[in-house]
């Protein structure tokens, strides 16, 4: 009984000296010093392993970082990678107004690479969806986006959204993950045109099958321009 009261103690010790800081350092700018591992002993009276103990953990959370040789500090505010974005919401966080003009939208059968994608069979009915996007007036891609009709009935009737992704959310089905390929190549004649580019302009192919959960929602393939647009990919999970 007396070895789980100790035990009891240490642990709520613990978390007093853990939550004390995260009270202190609360909207401390980055790079801010942390109190002191001797100063948290002194003011707890409790042993230097417990106040480890709470700092390790205040790190591990990403709140504090530990610089060797120069001490503990407030950690700059972890960048969390989020699901995959829209063409729209790319371009707005990049400060430019995207704009899209549609080309193309009809319902076609699938053929053999995006039945595979979909996960449907070769001619089901599936939504064809051309757009030329610009960004603040001139033209950045050509997209083709490929749909499981069945996913989205009424989808052409309902008008053609401004963004497929707000549409597909509205639907509960809106990309949680997704998997890219991106290629260098030459324009065709007709994207050249579109792009208001000189022939055989360098282009960056992307296409992008997306996901909810194991359910394939969007196959898409989609030409920029390569002296407008680059691909920024953050890699890697922190934490």
């Amino acid at each position: 009984m007396e070895e789980a009261v100790v035990t009891e103690g240490r642990a709520l010790k613990h978390v007093q000296v853990r939550e004390y800081v995260r009270s202190l350092v609360a909207g401390a700018a980055p790079g801010s010093a942390a109190p002191s591992e001797r100063v948290l002993v002194h003011m707890f009276g409790v042993a230097r392993m417990t106040v480890r103990q709470a700092m390790d953990a205040l790190v591990a959370e990403g709140l504090l970082e530990r610089i060797p040789g120069r001490g503990t500090f407030v950690a700059q505010p972890r960048r969390v990678t989020s699901g995959p974005t829209s063409y729209t919401e790319e371009m707005t966080r990049r400060g430019l107004l995207p704009e899209s003009q549609t080309l193309l939208a009809r319902r076609e059968q699938a053929g053999p690479g995006v039945a595979r994608a979909l996960n449907v069979t070769e001619g089901d009915a599936v939504i064809h969806w051309r757009r030329l996007r610009r960004a603040d007036g001139v033209p950045m891609c050509v997209e083709d986006a490929y749909l499981n009709e069945v996913l989205i009935p009424g989808f052409l009737q309902a008008g053609m959204p401004t963004s497929l992704y707000d549409a597909l959310g509205g639907r509960g089905l809106r990309p949680t993950w997704a998997e890219d390929s991106i290629a260098a190549d030459v324009a065709t004649d007709e994207e050249a045109a579109l792009l208001e580019a000189g022939p055989a302009a360098a282009v960056l192919r992307h296409s992008r099958r997306a996901l909810v959960g194991e359910k394939s929602v969007e196959v898409s393939r989609s030409v920029y321009r390569a002296d407008r647009f680059t691909m920024w990919v953050q890699l890697g999970r922190e934490g």
